[in-house]
C-alpha cells in the first residue's frame, strides 16, 4: 500500500510540475523595454504599447478607468489565446 501511495504520490507531483511548467513558460520577462504601458504626464499621453491604444486622460486612467485599454486587448489578443 505505501508503494501504491508513493507512486501516485509522484505522479500527482509530475503532473504539477508540468503545469507549472506550462503557466511559466507564458511569462514574459521583467526586464527594460518591456513594459506594457507609458505614462507621458507632460504631454497627456497614455499608451499601451502591446496593442498601440493610447489617450489623453491621463488623471482618468490613474483614477483606474481602463476600460479603452482591457477593450483594445481583448480585441488584440483574444483569438490568439495569449
Amino acid at each position: 500500500m505505501r508503494q501504491l501511495r508513493s507512486i501516485l504520490y509522484n505522479k500527482e507531483m509530475q503532473h504539477r510540475m508540468e503545469e507549472q511548467a506550462k503557466v511559466e513558460a507564458g511569462k514574459k520577462k521583467i526586464e527594460w523595454g518591456s513594459q506594457i504601458r507609458s505614462y507621458v504626464f507632460d504631454d497627456r499621453r497614455v499608451k499601451d504599447h502591446r496593442t498601440n491604444f493610447q489617450t489623453s486622460d491621463v488623471n482618468g486612467v490613474m483614477d483606474g478607468k481602463i476600460d479603452g485599454f482591457i477593450k483594445a486587448y481583448l480585441m488584440e489578443f483574444a483569438d490568439k489565446g495569449e
